[in-house]
C-alpha cells in the first residue's frame, strides 16, 4: 500500500536524523531570526525526494530547503518537512521529526509525522482514520477549563510576538496549562492522540502543518487559521487546532480577536 511505502521512507529519513554527528559543524542560517539549515535537513530532504518520487512516479515535489517549490493544486504533490523542528535537532533537544503529505488536487489525503526520537509513528488516509504506530487514535474531548494546549512562538517572525504571547496568555488563564515543543508537526500529533487538546502558532508554511492537518482531522480534529477561514498549502497562515470541543470554544468565547493575524 502507497502509505506503507511512504511510512518506510520516513522511517529511513528518521534513522539519518538519528545517526547524524557533529551537527553544529554544518549549519547555515537561512532568512529570519534563528533560522537555521543542517546539511543534514538537505540530506534527509534529498532522500525524500528520490525515493518518493520511485514511490509515485510524476508527482509534485514540495520541500522546506533549497527553494524546492513546485505546484500543490494539480495532481499529486508531496509536500516535505524533512526535519520539522531544526533548531532542537541542531541542540540536542530530540524534538524533531519528519513530516510527509501527499496531497491530490490542492487536498490533503495521506499524512505520515515520524518522531525518530520516540519512534513514534503517526499516519492517516483521507476517511480511514489516524493511527500511532498502527493503533488507532482520536482527539480528547475536554473543555478548555481542563485543557493543555500547545503554542508555536514563530520565532523567525519577532514582530509576532506580541500577538503570541498575548493569546498564549489568554489562553493560560483558562487552561490546565501550556506546552512548547519547538516542532509544530509533533504539536498537531499531541492533539491528534489526546496528549494535548489545542496548539497554535501565528505563522507556518504548508510543510509545516500539511502532514498533520490529515491525521487530525481523521482523529477528529479541527485546523483552520486563527481568523477560522480554511488552510492553505499555497502560502503561509496562521494555523489553530484542537480537539472538537476545544477548538469549537476557542471560536466561541472569542480568542481568536486576541490577535490579528
Amino acid at each position: 500500500m502507497l502509505i506503507q511505502e511512504i511510512s518506510e521512507a520516513a522511517r529511513a529519513a528518521g534513522q539519518i536524523i538519528l545517526e547524524a554527528h557533529d551537527i553544529s559543524q554544518v549549519v547555515k542560517e537561512k532568512p529570519g531570526t534563528a533560522n537555521f539549515v543542517t546539511a543534514y535537513d538537505v540530506r534527509v530532504q534529498h532522500y525524500l525526494q528520490t525515493r518518493l518520487g520511485e514511490i509515485l512516479p510524476g508527482a509534485h515535489f514540495i520541500g522546506e530547503e533549497e527553494d524546492c517549490t513546485d505546484d500543490t493544486a494539480h495532481g499529486y504533490a508531496f509536500i516535505v518537512d524533512p526535519i520539522d523542528g531544526t533548531t532542537n535537532f541542531i541542540r540536542d533537544y530530540r524534538a524533531s521529526c519528519v513530516s510527509i503529505a501527499l496531497a491530490k488536487g490542492g487536498e490533503v489525503i495521506t499524512g505520515v509525522v515520524y518522531d525518530p526520537y520516540r519512534d513514534e509513528l503517526f499516519t492517516a488516509e483521507r476517511g480511514q482514520g489516524a493511527a500511532l504506530n498502527g493503533k488507532p487514535i482520536h482527539v480528547a474531548d475536554n473543555p478548555l477549563s481542563r485543557s493543555l494546549f500547545g503554542v508555536g512562538t514563530t520565532s523567525y517572525y519577532r514582530s509576532k510576538a506580541d500577538g503570541t504571547f498575548a493569546l498564549a496568555r489568554a489562553l493560560f488563564d483558562v487552561s490546565l496549562d501550556l506546552r512548547r515543543s519547538g516542532s509544530f508537526a509533533i504539536d498537531a500529533c499531541a492533539v491528534a492522540c489526546g496528549r494535548l487538546d489545542l496548539a497554535f502558532e501565528m505563522r507556518l508554511s504548508p510543510w509545516d502543518y500539511a502532514a498533520s492537518s490529515c491525521i487530525l482531522r481523521e482523529a477528529g480534529g479541527a485546523m483552520s487559521q486563527l481568523d477560522g477561514s480554511a488552510i492553505t498549502l499555497e502560502h503561509p497562515c496562521s494555523i489553530v487546532c484542537g480537539s472538537e470541543t476545544a477548538y469549537r470554544e476557542f471560536f466561541e468565547r472569542g480568542f481568536d480577536r486576541i490577535v490579528q493575524d
